[in-house]
């Protein structure tokens, strides 16, 4: 019976690409992005959006692991909630709203795209630090304070390893996030694949707006399994053995 069901979804699935195939042919988009004279323009906005990801994502990885983990001290603890309120109000302004406050400071182009990017993915990734350290059971901590293991490797060895899940889920919400709000970029000149999703939408032109949403919504999709995998890595093997 699984054969027969693995069978039949690689069939659909074949379908699907088929149709989808079809579908691009008719509006345009395949004879477009094989151009020759727009083929390095796609490519090179492609590039200018997964650059602005990955410098924001690096930045608000640090960052928030950095406000998670230090919320987690003992000293700090009475400030988490004030602490993230604060970080928090990035998220509560439109990302379109954040966009504009940015070019009002930092003016138009890569960096204030970034620092917007920053600013809109830091939340889930600093919550759900402070989550995942807050969730280690106290009797763990106290077995190893018990073996004579100091503050800092008991971060590392003990509290950390057991909050990666919770962890990689705040990741991956900031990640894709993150890609899709990297389209918006392109109002403030900042490039990215909004050039074209954009530009399409103003000139009615479909191929152009597939043209930059299909590598987003994939783009999307590649880090959500790139999370998948990297969660199952990163994961202390006990803890994998006690999921689903």
């Amino acid at each position: 019976m699984t054969k027969l069901l693995v069978k039949f979804y690689r069939l659909l699935f074949a379908v699907l690409l088929l149709a989808l195939g079809i579908a691009a042919e008719r509006v345009g988009l395949i004879s477009y992005v094989t151009d020759p004279w727009e083929y390095p323009y796609i490519l090179e906005l492609f590039w200018q959006h997964l650059y602005l990801v990955a410098v924001s994502m690096t930045l608000a990885t640090v960052t928030g692991l950095t406000i998670g983990i230090l919320l987690t001290r003992r000293r700090l603890k009475k400030y988490a909630g004030v602490m993230m309120y604060v970080v928090g109000l990035g998220q509560t302004v439109p990302s379109l709203a954040v966009l504009a406050l940015a070019m009002s400071f930092l003016g138009i182009g890569s960096n204030t795209a970034i620092f917007a990017l920053f600013v809109y993915s830091i939340l889930p990734i600093a919550r759900n630090t402070l989550a995942g350290i807050s969730a280690v059971p106290p009797g763990m901590i106290d077995a190893a304070r018990g073996m004579g293991m100091p503050s800092l490797k008991i971060l590392f060895e003990v509290e950390l390893p057991n909050a990666v899940p919770v962890i990689l889920t705040g990741f991956r919400v900031a990640l894709v996030i993150n890609i899709g709000t990297a389209a918006l970029s392109y109002i403030i000149g900042a490039g990215g694949l909004g050039d074209l999703i954009f530009t399409g939408m103003a000139l009615m032109q479909t191929e152009k707006l597939l043209a930059g949403a299909i590598p987003v919504t994939l783009l999307a999709l590649f880090g959500d399994f790139m999370c998948e995998l990297l969660g199952r890595v990163l994961t202390p093997k006990g803890l994998r053995l006690q999921g689903p």
